[in-house]
């Protein structure tokens, strides 16, 4: 039986009655994510034909998942909220603070000693407050959220930027930043601006190499990564009905990569058979007594134009293996263009390292698929020419795959196998040689590609494909490799060409494991303890945030004027990070270490204003706090793109940067920002960057009357004398302002919990 059932219950008794009113009061048909969005609003929120892309509207999401580097901070937010136990279904999963370098069993050991306090930490705060909680080793987040808890039709939020995965199973499930997962476990309403509609019609049938990996680095390459900002996207059509249910995870989970809200596919088979292979035959059968409500109206797919605000058409049958990269998931190309963007743009055309698995690729039909590529090794006498390493997803898919002799295969071709996590995906990689920083290439299954971010070395050159067409070209060895037309040189000097990829879409004898690694909370946490040692310096209990002066903020300094792209990686990294996650000071250190300065090009680097040497950024507005000095970050199209990471917007905040100025914001990023009391602000003319001197002190005018749709004035005074004085604008509402006013949203809920 499934987790939560008589949750999913209740939600499924109320979705027809809900969606017929929803239908009465917009006056036509319903997409699927208009059916989900309008059968979750918040109680309190009065219903309305909401404005794409205008609205703020208040929602009641149905679950919230956690993984462990996020949950720490989140955690610690909700503890201070007062509540005693989570008001919805809550998980929390470790699999980021697991180093992949000598196999499984090593790393798992070691990462359970080195990480015992934070498990620890973890594992009682949900014992205390009723949260389900997945030790080291029993997955990755996402692939264990399908596994156990996804279902048709829900809404769910997640402190991860992969949350979207679970719209495979045909939910709405969006990334947030830890305070808004306290929002909602502490049972207030959840915020979201009403999100644009992207449909994307998919025909035909995917055949021989081409994976459904490649519909989304297609999409990727048409939208970029900022195309789907703001959007939800729902596919639809013959292909999309075609695809196996973790075959539109993936797709999913990579909406991502485009900025999406997030994306989803309608309730069919593939789902119903998913559903049943993981052990939720409950779920499906609850699910067919209303499917009709589970996918969009009829008109809506027949006549899509009317209904969305972008259309996109893919034809599956035509559509070719993509490999994109390097340094940015957009960067699309067509397997059969690649050899010739490889040489002309100077690509390492080695490849070092192929790398299966992570939350997007690590079902046990993209495993089954990359085996029958393994098989080919030795049946055509073949050398694997590339490093070859592997995460499965779960406990439940590594069990499975022992079981089904997929292993043994791996190791035959030399593969190396690593803990049922994250690992290199998020730059948890213990790469020998990554310090020398080489040039080099690698391919993964993975979603994410920035500059340093698998292995450190911003020499490595990182490009995302299908597992079929990793695996393929890691037994090449080859960028310029194309396994649809070329042949290899066997061990005998014989020309083989590979066979395309075969596999099952679920087990054919079923899920199998022995300890998933589930461990659920106790009944009554009230008399469970929850220890922070004041001396840690992995965990650290959070102080609130100071409200708001009452006046508007002057002599503000630059603290950095970032260049060209800023992802959250850039100013909070992960890898060697992850250990301080649950440290909001000592995590401070690595602040905007990673972003390139626009008057130096280079990074970690800013001139102090008040000695005006060249130092560390957060040694710099460290100098600026001790003073008493706020200071303003400035950047460019999109920061803070990437993952969800909160400790991008509480860093800043810790350290006393009062406003971030930019020419746009990534979603997840500018609600982070405000959720913390921070002022997110954009250019109202793009072409006022250019205006910010290195030297400058900021005022920002306007806030002692501010108000939603009224912008405020920056006033850059010059070190020469001189004075420029420019418009930003905000996206804030009457609620947000209430946050930045107090210092936060989470002193509001503070404050009315003591009321």
């Amino acid at each position: 039986m499934a987790f939560d059932i008589d949750m999913i219950k209740k939600v499924y008794e109320q979705l027809p009655s809900k969606i017929e009113a929803a239908r009465k009061l917009v006056g036509r048909p319903l997409t699927l994510t208009e059916k989900i969005l309008y059968t979750h609003l918040h109680s309190d929120q009065a219903p309305a034909a909401f404005e794409r892309g205008k609205s703020y509207v208040d929602f009641s999401p149905d679950r919230v998942a956690m993984q462990d580097a996020t949950a720490q901070m989140a955690l610690l937010q909700f503890m201070q909220a007062g509540r005693p136990k989570v008001a919805v279904p809550s998980t929390v999963h470790c699999d980021h603070l697991i180093t992949a370098k000598n196999g499984a069993a090593e790393d798992l050991a070691f990462a359970n000693k080195e990480s015992k306090e934070v498990f620890d930490f973890l594992g009682s705060v949900s014992n205390k407050y009723g949260i389900g909680f997945w030790k080291p080793g029993a997955g990755i987040i996402h692939q264990v959220v399908l596994e156990n808890y996804a279902f048709p039709g829900g809404m769910m939020i997640g402190t991860d930027s992969h949350t979207v995965n679970a719209g495979g199973l045909g939910m709405l499930a969006i990334g947030v930043g830890g305070a808004d997962a306290c929002d909602v476990m502490a049972g207030l309403a959840w915020e979201l601006k009403f999100p644009k509609l992207i449909g994307v019609k998919l025909t035909g049938k995917l055949s021989g190499w081409t994976a459904p990996k490649d519909v989304i680095l297609k999409v990727a390459g048409i939208l970029t990564v900022k195309g789907g900002t703001g959007a939800i996207v729902e596919y639809f059509g013959e292909g999309a009905t075609s695809m196996s249910c973790t075959g539109k995870g993936t797709i999913c989970n990579m909406g991502a990569e485009i900025g999406a809200t997030t994306s989803t596919f309608g309730y069919d088979e593939s789902m119903e058979r998913y559903l049943n292979a993981t052990g939720r035959a409950d779920v499906a059968k609850l699910a067919n007594g209303i499917k009709q409500h589970l996918t969009a109206d009829p008109e809506v797919y027949a006549n899509p134009d009317k209904y969305f605000d972008q259309i996109i058409e893919i034809n599956l049958s035509e559509l070719e293996p993509h490999v994109n990269g390097p340094f940015s998931p957009d960067l699309a190309t067509p397997i059969s263009k690649l050899k010739e963007e490889a040489v002309k743009n100077g690509w390492p055309l080695k490849i070092s390292v192929g790398l299966l698995g992570s939350c997007t690729n690590s079902s046990y039909e993209d495993i089954s698929r990359a085996v029958s590529l393994a098989k080919q090794v030795s049946s055509k006498n073949l050398k694997a020419k590339s490093e070859y390493l592997i995460n499965p997803g779960s406990e439940q898919i590594r069990y499975t795959i022992k079981r089904d002799g997929f292993l043994d295969v791996f190791d035959e071709i030399g593969a190396k196998v690593f803990t049922n996590a994250c690992g290199p995906c998020i730059g948890m990689w213990d790469r020998m040689g990554a310090e020398k920083q080489e040039k080099n290439t690698i391919i993964h299954s993975f979603n994410r590609n920035f500059a340093k971010r698998a292995d450190g070395n911003p020499n490595t050159y990182a490009f995302v494909a299908s597992p079929e067409i990793v695996t393929a070209m890691a037994i090449a060895g080859d960028l310029t490799f194309n396994p649809l037309t070329d042949s290899l040189v066997n061990e005998k000097g014989e020309k083989v060409k590979l066979d395309p990829p075969t596999g099952e879409e679920l087990p054919s004898k079923g899920f199998a494991v022995e300890d998933a690694g589930f461990q659920a909370p106790a009944a009554d946490g009230s008399k469970v303890q929850v220890n922070v040692s004041p001396t840690s310096d992995r965990l650290q209990l959070l102080d609130p945030f100071a409200a708001w002066e009452g006046v508007d903020l002057k002599g503000l300094k630059l603290l950095i004027k970032a260049k060209g792209k800023c992802t959250t990686d850039h100013i909070s990294m992960a890898g060697p990070w992850l250990k301080y996650r649950g440290h909001l000071d000592n995590i401070s250190n690595n602040m905007l270490i990673g972003a390139v300065n626009f008057y130096n090009e280079k990074t970690d680097t800013v001139k102090n204003q008040l000695t005006g040497k060249y130092e560390s950024v957060p040694v710099v507005q460290r100098a600026y706090k001790a003073k008493g000095i706020g200071s303003i970050v400035v950047g460019d199209e999109n920061y803070g793109e990437g993952s969800s990471r909160e400790h991008a917007a509480m860093e800043p905040r810790h350290l006393g940067v009062r406003a971030v100025l930019v020419k746009s914001f990534a979603r997840i990023h500018e609600t982070n920002l405000k959720k913390q009391g921070m002022l997110g602000l954009t250019f109202d003319d793009k072409a006022d960057y250019e205006k910010i001197k290195e030297d400058d002190s900021i005022d920002i005018l306007g806030l002692t009357s501010f108000a939603p749709n009224t912008a405020l004035t920056i006033v850059l005074n010059h070190a020469d004398g001189s004075k420029d004085e420019i418009k930003a604008n905000h996206t804030y509402n009457q609620q947000q302002i209430e946050w930045f006013k107090a210092g936060g949203a989470l002193n509001i809920i503070r404050a009315s919990v003591k009321a």
